[in-house]
């Protein structure tokens, strides 16, 4: 590991840009910083669900060590050039998300945000990951942008929506079927 931030604050950014993992200086609203912004959001909003009381053990492990690939995912974004995710990190993905949802009961309707609070926080950060991911394909229409990176993002959205749905079992929360405006009397 290089540096280690001592100093909290630079001043660099002072001037509305600020620095990537090799030293090039972009603005603060380029393509490439808020792709990787939106995945340090998503990393954080993943603390809030880890920060809920009493949660599963294997859920815990597995939100932790995907709290890690994000923070690589972040710093592959960060540094052009440098690979950190693979497509292992994205089977790794779909093999968890198979093994949770083949306990859970089929959907036949869309559901609404909600079941409890770490099922809440984890629909916000599944909503968070989708916009990561839409900043990473904002990225990749200007500058090269390995696919695995918006694989791992898109498979991560499927599994939290899914581990949403775990934690709101255990939560004893109920999940709230999305009813059209017909069938809730709305004009």
């Amino acid at each position: 590991m290089g540096h280690r931030l001592s100093k909290i604050y630079t001043r660099t950014g002072d001037d509305g840009t600020t620095g990537l993992g090799d030293g090039t200086r972009v603005g603060k609203t380029h393509a490439r910083i808020e792709a990787y912004g939106d995945v340090d959001e998503a990393n954080s909003a993943l603390g809030m669900v880890l920060a809920v009381p009493d949660l599963p053990q294997h859920i815990v492990a597995a939100l932790t060590e995907i709290q890690h690939e994000l923070f690589d995912l972040g710093s592959e974004l960060a540094m052009p050039g440098y690979r950190a995710v693979t497509a292992e990190h994205v089977t790794r993905l779909e093999t968890l998300l198979d093994g949770l949802n083949q306990h859970l009961p089929p959907l036949k309707e869309f559901i609404l945000p909600g079941g409890g609070a770490a099922a809440s926080a984890c629909h916000l950060a599944r909503a968070i990951v989708r916009r990561a991911e839409r900043r990473v394909w904002a990225l990749a229409e200007r500058e090269r942008v390995e696919p695995e990176v918006p694989r791992y993002l898109n498979r991560l959205s499927d599994l939290l929506f899914v581990v949403a749905r775990v934690l709101a079992r255990h939560e004893q929360g109920a999940e709230i079927l999305w009813r059209s405006p017909r069938l809730r009397g709305a004009p």
